[in-house]
């Protein structure tokens, strides 16, 4: 069943019929078109275009289509109607009769599908806030209980300045914030309900749009129906959040990726979560995250894609909204399963405590520590520097740690060195130093793991 062809004398052809059809995707909006429908027989009953013995007629047959496709979509994907909206307005009619066609009265696809879509978000938002805060709470935890482990912090992939696992794991917990932050701003912009705009310019009913608005859950209705048939801003805000919390998932993975080779030996990820070479039996391959760094780009895709697609057209609605769903869909489900994914393997992690303070320790992370040793004792930030520096071609020469230089190697670069020096550039030193807000110090770091949880409402 089509919801047209009074004016046409043709049948479409096959090869159009097939390629004009958005069921095979849009079939995943059911739940949310027969959730909508209800709400207008409602608005069309309270606008007396439906008897109240009808409109209860309606919502029964909608209520048990509702419990039918619940668990098995198969029926609707099998059906060859054109869309979602076809197949609920043909089951309808089937149940009912020609009652079941009053219901699209005053309605439009138009207004029908971006409402659908809405619906669909709304419910993906809270699963995926969910899911955020979940990863939060684990990155928080291991914090928590790898507190003192002390690693080498890198810029440019190279030894930076010595940091804790826990402070690593409290820059991706930020990192979420800013995800929730930003998708609890675009729900706040999708909460608008299209529902009565009509094909583009309202409808001319009297349907009390912010009541029907409300019944769905919505906070409001659109101001203007020309826009609101045409708006797809909020699928490309949706995928821009997606695209920048995918971005931070890629890059918590390719750290790990990192901690996890062979040259690094910092952690070591579960059996559980990686799996092995067909060739080469000592392999232990992190697929998960690798997964997670490739899904990255695919849900980019998506975005540029939709940006694309809606550049250059007209108002309002154009077929080619069609295209919008599809990369959302795949989108907001990779993004939920790699959400989920990377808790899984944080929480079955294993830290090799002595591997990462071996690493800290190489690398002259420490030299700042002389630096700041210096100013501290009068002799200019860039002069400190420079002292610094050449201590550390001294060491590199010698094949030494700076920690393990003589006192008068110290001297022959400055008279202001003494035997403190030691016990100034020591890792532990260099952590408890930094002691301003945001900083690696123990006690920063332990206030900051207090806030999160308190935050985040764990006991």
């Amino acid at each position: 069943m089509t919801l047209w062809g009074g004016r046409f004398l043709e049948k479409s052809n096959q090869l159009f019929k097939k390629f004009n059809t958005s069921l095979l995707f849009d079939y995943i909006l059911v739940k949310e078109d027969i959730i909508a429908s209800i709400a207008w027989s409602k608005a069309l009953m309270k606008s007396n275009i439906l008897t109240k013995k009808e409109q209860e007629k309606i919502q029964t047959a909608l209520f048990l289509l509702l419990s039918e496709i619940k668990n098995d979509k198969k029926d609707i994907l099998m059906s060859g109607s054109e869309d979602i909206h076809s197949w609920v307005e043909s089951r309808l009619i089937d149940q009912i009769g020609d009652l079941g066609k009053k219901l699209h009265t005053g309605r439009s696809r138009n207004d029908q599908i971006t409402t659908d879509l809405k619906l669909w978000c709304k419910k993906k938002i809270s699963l995926l806030l969910k899911n955020i805060l979940a990863l939060q709470k684990t990155f928080v935890l291991i914090a928590e209980h790898n507190y003192n482990v002390i690693m080498p912090g890198y810029t440019h992939l190279q030894r930076a300045q010595p940091i804790t696992f826990a402070y690593w794991c409290l820059a991706y917990v930020e990192m979420l914030r800013r995800d929730v932050g930003r998708l609890e701003d675009a729900e706040k912009r999708l909460n608008t309900s299209p529902l009565g705009s009509g094909a583009l310019a309202g409808t001319a009913w009297n349907i009390d749009r912010e009541e029907l608005a409300k019944s769905m859950g919505f906070a409001s209705a659109t101001r203007n129906g020309l826009d609101s048939v045409s708006d797809r801003d909020y699928v490309i805000e949706l995928l821009s959040v997606a695209s920048i919390s995918m971005m931070h998932l890629s890059r918590f993975s390719e750290d790990l990726i990192f901690f996890n080779s062979g040259e690094a030996n910092f952690i070591e990820l579960s059996d559980n979560i990686t799996s092995g070479s067909s060739l080469m039996p000592q392999k232990k391959n992190p697929d998960a995250l690798e997964l997670i760094r490739g899904k990255c780009g695919r849900v980019y895709g998506s975005l540029f894609s939709i940006l694309t697609i809606l550049k250059s057209l007209p108002l309002s609605y154009n077929k080619d909204m069609q295209e919008d769903k599809e990369g959302l869909f795949d989108t907001l489900q990779n993004w939920n399963i790699c959400l989920c994914m990377a808790a899984l393997i944080l929480k079955n992690i294993k830290i090799n405590r002595i591997s990462c303070k071996k690493a800290a320790e190489k690398g002259y992370s420490n030299a700042t520590e002389i630096a700041d040793y210096l100013v501290k004792k009068g002799v200019t930030f860039r002069e400190a520097h420079n002292i610094a520096g050449r201590l550390v071609l001294q060491a590199i020469n010698e094949k030494k740690s700076l920690n393990n230089l003589n006192l008068s190697t110290f001297k022959l670069y400055s008279n202001l060195f003494e035997e403190n020096i030691y016990e100034n550039i020591t890792l532990e030193a260099c952590l408890t130093k930094r002691i301003s807000k945001g900083g690696v110090a123990p006690e920063q770091v332990h206030q900051e793991i207090i806030k999160a949880k308190k935050r985040l409402h764990i006991i």
